[in-house]
């Protein structure tokens, strides 16, 4: 059973209390009534002392003895009775018809002169505890001879003594008993505030064991407990330090982790498709080149350039795939910094436009752009000419013989949203969300047949998430569109 540390205390104050109030009831039965009973000698002694002082060895009459008497000390109030040699009352504190004086007297007769001379000798006494049957009560006796030979006789009730006893053991127990429970209920509020900044410690230990540093914990006392308050909101904030630390430290490696993750796929991606992309036209120029070799000197020049071109137009395609994957792995990987500057994008679009008007011719399409109106932008005007330029290729690529190129630019939010119309086939629902993967070919044959590598929609998608832009694709009702959007804002 789990017991608190105020009921702790509470019930230690209690059980001391308890051993104090029986130790003291047995001093108060015992000790004291054998204090008291000392005490009642001790003046029986002084009483006898002081009469024996007075009278000395002369001889006094009764009216002499009543005169020096109202002199003689009797501090316990005892019954005083004298008597001469002769057996003749010197002097009496008692009433002569009292049953009193009727029982000492008996004492008196009790004591013959020779019995008095064989027990007592002149200035000595003897003091007893003796039940009288005449008053059927318990007196304590002094019994002596006076210096002068005079008989003297003490007496004090023992009942005076059991009733002050009573009363004192009486008082006592009120008292104690009061005074517990003022003393308990002194504990309980003393244990209380004692216990109050422990719990409030306890409290505050069970949160920092959950790892919750929030509220510091007060504590106004200059004491141990207030240090040990100190020192935990000291331990509490050290903690929170290192777990923070901990934690970022923590959230840094698994970056690292995840960027070396990332980049051995990219890897191993980059060269399971390099080899696969390079594959075919190194194959190509290795045959060409030994089938130029094993050709005769009367050869027709026209199969010698035949073959010489296939070399020439593979390794063309050769050099555009590498440095498109070298322009690639710049900016996915942040080794080429953007320029930001405003430049006006609708004249970009004329420019590039009217450089590929042959290619245009060549697809036999139809190029519409009817923005006139210069549009400024902020971005890498480098890179979003890459961009555009990978979109119209693209376009030109797939239109129908005699189709439609639609580009044109409108206001999204604050940025300028770019749109590539082509009436060509749709993208396959399928590979839409993959066309922007590195080396992804919806129509590989084309791509081949035209010279594309796949890499040309990676860099769109590198060069727009470096720029924290947005891209897509759509299929429209009768073609497909791409777009890309640049900030606009003035």
């Amino acid at each position: 059973m789990k017991y608190s540390l105020r009921a702790k205390i509470s019930l230690m104050v209690l059980l001391f209390s308890a051993v104090i109030f029986a130790v003291s009831w047995i001093i108060c039965n015992y000790v004291i009534e054998g204090v008291f009973i000392w005490n009642v000698k001790t003046g029986l002694k002084t009483t006898f002392e002081s009469c024996d002082s007075l009278f000395q060895n002369s001889f006094i009459s009764e009216d002499e003895g009543n005169e020096k008497m109202s002199s003689v000390e009797n501090p316990i109030g005892a019954l005083v009775l004298i008597f001469d040699s002769q057996n003749s009352m010197v002097y009496t504190t008692i009433s002569d018809e009292s049953v009193m004086m009727q029982s000492m007297n008996a004492i008196l007769d009790s004591l013959s002169p020779k019995q008095m001379k064989q027990k007592v000798s002149p200035g000595t006494f003897s003091i007893r505890r003796t039940h009288d049957v005449i008053i059927n009560s318990d007196y304590y006796d002094l019994v002596g001879t006076l210096s002068n030979g005079y008989i003297i006789i003490l007496r004090t009730p023992v009942d005076r003594i059991s009733y002050t006893m009573s009363t004192i053991t009486k008082v006592f127990v009120y008292v104690a008993a009061a005074m517990m429970l003022i003393g308990s209920a002194f504990m309980l509020i003393l244990s209380n505030f004692i216990t109050r900044p422990i719990k409030k410690l306890s409290r505050a230990a069970r949160r920092i064991s959950h790892l919750e540093f929030g509220d510091e914990i007060v504590i106004k006392s200059n004491d141990e407990i207030g240090e040990l308050g100190d020192s935990m909101n000291e331990m509490a904030r050290r903690l929170e330090g290192a777990i923070s630390e901990l934690k970022s430290a923590n959230i840094k490696l698994e970056k690292d982790i995840a960027e070396k993750t990332q980049i051995d796929e990219m890897r191993k991606e980059f060269l399971s498709h390099v080899s696969h992309e390079l594959k075919t036209p190194i194959a190509l120029i290795q045959g060409y080149a030994e089938g130029l070799k094993d050709m005769d000197a009367d050869t027709d020049k026209e199969d010698r350039d035949y073959y010489t071109d296939v070399i020439i137009d593979e390794a063309h395609k050769m050099n555009e795939l590498v440095k498109r994957l070298l322009m690639l792995n710049e900016i996915e990987f942040g080794q080429t910094p953007l320029s930001i500057e405003r430049f006006d994008i609708t004249q970009m679009i004329k420019q590039k436009l009217n450089s590929s008007r042959i290619l245009i011719e060549e697809a036999g399409a139809m190029v519409t752009f009817e923005q006139e109106e210069p549009c400024y932008v902020w971005a890498d005007e480098y890179m979003i000419e890459e961009v555009f330029s990978n979109y119209l290729t693209n376009a030109i690529h797939y239109v129908r013989e005699g189709g439609e190129i639609k580009i044109k630019t409108e206001t999204v939010g604050d940025n300028i949203r770019v749109s590539v119309y082509n009436d060509g086939n749709k993208i396959p629902q399928e590979d839409i969300d993959k066309i922007f993967d590195k080396f992804y070919k919806v129509d590989k044959a084309r791509t081949r047949e035209y010279g594309g590598n796949g890499i040309g929609l990676s860099i769109v998608a590198a060069a727009m998430e470096a720029h924290g832009k947005k891209y897509g694709v759509r299929n429209e009702e009768d073609g497909v569109t791409f777009w890309f959007e640049a900030d606009g804002k003035a």
